[in-house]
């Protein structure tokens, strides 16, 4: 794999005995990633081994998706892939419109206020509910996380070339 791939979920479970698999979206484009027809790359992260596979049907479950990969009709021969991540190539992801941003693009963004503050680096994102979170860790020693919602009265502006995101912090935000 010499190209840039991208997580886009991760199997966590079988469902079933038809070989469905639950999986862990890691996507802004769930919809998009498990269509029908959608060719992934199936990633063991331990071993590196890698196999490309195609959703065969997808549907939403309570948080997760249940994902069915043409080729495999039983448990038994999904059962190994448990642990196994779901990825995309860079050339796969597309063109996004102004303001939206890929989840690699975001995590390792130094967070700064509008005064010029620097309260971290984005570590993860969070998808808890209505909008996104940023997970801020602060330098070492500094404190506890800061949690960013993804909003336009908070999020300022973002540099994805610079690798900085501008804040505007709520009261009670810190």
């Amino acid at each position: 794999m010499n190209e840039n791939w991208y997580t886009v979920g991760i199997i966590v479970n079988t469902h079933g005995i038809r070989g469905e698999l639950k999986v862990v979206s890691k996507t802004d484009f769930p919809q998009q990633r498990f269509a029908p027809g959608s060719v992934l790359m199936m990633v063991a992260e331990d071993n590196n081994k890698s196999m490309p596979v195609t959703i065969a049907s997808s549907r939403a479950q309570k948080s997760m998706y249940i994902v069915k990969l043409k080729g495999f009709d039983s448990i038994n021969e999904v059962e190994q892939y448990k642990g196994w991540t779901l990825k995309v190539s860079e050339e796969q992801q597309g063109e996004l419109e102004e303001g939206q941003y890929y989840y690699h693009e975001i995590i390792g963004c130094s967070v700064v206020t509008e005064d010029g503050e620097e309260l971290g680096t984005i570590s993860e994102i969070l998808s808890p509910g209505a909008n996104d979170v940023w997970v801020v860790e602060r330098p070492k020693g500094s404190g506890k996380p800061i949690l960013i919602p993804v909003i336009d009265q908070v999020v300022r502006s973002v540099d994805v070339k610079g690798k900085i995101v501008s804040v505007s912090l709520m009261e009670g935000l810190i």
